[in-house]
């Protein structure tokens, strides 16, 4: 298992090519690529709320992620290690608060409100990944678990990268 120095510079590096390949969508930066689908900005703003509400659970703050049943969470937990270990993230539906179509506050007006969003949203859930590693203790995830500091940022990654792949690039 890499380190969290190299996980979260790898998280940065999922954040940077989701925010280039916004920045190259041009018109289409608030235009769904199909219908049910998201514009470039919402995948943006999907992704910002995934990484404060994900810092909010390295901390041990409520979040608005998605909480399981107790009895529910190892397999759950089993789900995150599945996906860590594959680098594979399945299609899957968000929560209202996660999903940008469905509620507020809106999407970043452009790419660069985008940059200085997700930027932001990162480096609070930088801060707090490298804070629970120091404190030695793992994530307790509500819907996972508890799963290691590096596997939570790992799946991180892997849900940014499974969004970046979604934003049509204009030619």
């Amino acid at each position: 298992m890499p380190d969290l120095a190299s996980l979260l510079a790898a998280n940065r590096a999922a954040v940077d090519d989701l925010l280039a390949a916004a920045e190259h969508s041009g018109h289409a930066w608030t235009t769904p690529r199909a219908a049910g689908k998201w514009a470039p900005a919402q995948v943006v703003e999907h992704v910002a709320r995934s990484l404060e509400e994900g810092a909010n659970v390295v901390a041990g703050k409520p979040s608005k992620l998605p909480s399981l049943p107790g009895f529910v969470r190892p397999v759950a937990g089993w789900f995150l290690r599945r996906v860590v270990r594959t680098g594979n993230f399945p299609k899957a539906k968000t929560n209202r608060p996660m999903n940008p179509a469905a509620s507020t506050p809106s999407v970043p007006a452009t790419p660069a409100d985008a940059r200085a969003r997700l930027h932001a949203a990162f480096a609070t859930f930088e801060r707090e990944c490298r804070a629970r590693v120091a404190a030695g203790r793992p994530v307790e995830s509500p819907a996972f678990g508890v799963v290691s500091v590096e596997d939570y940022a790992r799946f991180t990654e892997l849900h940014t990268r499974h969004h970046t792949k979604q934003i049509p690039i204009a030619l």
